[in-house]
């Protein structure tokens, strides 16, 4: 997918996908509400000499997922349980997360811990801490491992993991950045609350998840320019958040930006077609 002056370049198998359903009097499936988080860490090497000096760490689904192929941010869907666990809990409180999210606080609750679980489940990270000021080191041996097997295996919950642990989620470590909803000509659609994360120093993400077949952190705009040149692919809220982040020259812009964004508005890109049957996606 490539970026012009008028928004995201379409593939053209979403394009006669859209043609279809539009033909045929689809109905729209109901979205999944789901989180996802961009991870992002100072830039690795010699400082940048234009743009951000940070790094994204992304991931490219395996083809047999919904948007296979396509690299994204850590993240899935909400479970029924992130609304019902009782965890310790650091940070803004649900019922404040409530009212930044424009949601019921038993929502926010369950948008908020699907984020923090998810992260963990897919790339290993863990935004948790003994104290409301700490948060836990390394988490890759064998026994953070087989605890997070059993999380995805759903053999055991997030609130007991961090119960075992004496861990307690730290919730003022995701900055709320943004929310998407999938167009209505897709089978599946999901409501994705975006957030920002610094990876904690001493942690490391790690392709662990089996959901991704490669890795990579990479500055917000090399990322950018390797999907205009078609080297990898992404879909727009991806390259948007990224466009959006990459406007900030470090890390501490990125939070200053996120704290007076709006994120309760959902942004649902539109596809256009022109005569010769090619499409954009136009963010209104």
């Amino acid at each position: 997918m490539t970026i012009d002056g008028r928004g995201f370049a379409a593939p053209a198998s979403l394009v006669e996908h859209a043609r279809r359903f539009a033909a045929e009097g689809g109905t729209p499936a109901e979205p999944r509400v789901a989180a996802t988080v961009l991870l992002l860490r100072p830039a690795a090497g010699r400082p940048a000499a234009d743009g951000a000096d940070f790094e994204v760490y992304v991931i490219r689904r395996v083809a047999a997922m919904a948007f296979g192929g396509m690299y994204a941010f850590p993240g899935g869907g909400v479970d029924r349980s992130d609304s019902r666990v009782h965890l310790d809990w650091a940070g803004p409180s649900p019922a404040r997360w409530a009212e930044r999210l424009a949601l019921a606080p038993d929502a926010a609750q369950a948008v908020v811990c699907a984020a923090a679980r998810e992260v963990f489940e897919e790339a290993g990270v863990l935004l948790a801490g003994p104290h409301p000021d700490t948060v836990v080191g390394d988490v890759s041996g064998e026994d953070w491992e087989t605890e997070r097997r059993a999380l995805v295996e759903r053999r055991i919950g997030f609130a007991e993991l961090l119960r075992a642990r004496g861990l307690a989620l730290r919730s003022d470590l995701l900055l709320p950045w943004s929310r998407w909803i999938t167009p209505d000509f897709e089978p599946r659609r999901f409501d994705t609350y975006f957030f920002v994360a610094l990876l904690p120093e001493g942690q490391r993400p790690r392709d662990v998840s089996g959901e991704a077949d490669h890795t990579m952190w990479i500055r917000p705009e090399d990322a950018l320019a390797r999907a205009a040149a078609g080297e990898i692919g992404m879909l727009p809220p991806t390259m948007a958040t990224l466009a959006e982040v990459a406007g900030c020259p470090g890390l501490a812009e990125v939070a200053t930006m996120a704290a007076g964004r709006e994120v309760a508005t959902p942004i649902t890109p539109r596809l256009e077609t022109a005569p010769d049957g090619t499409g954009r996606f136009v963010l209104d």
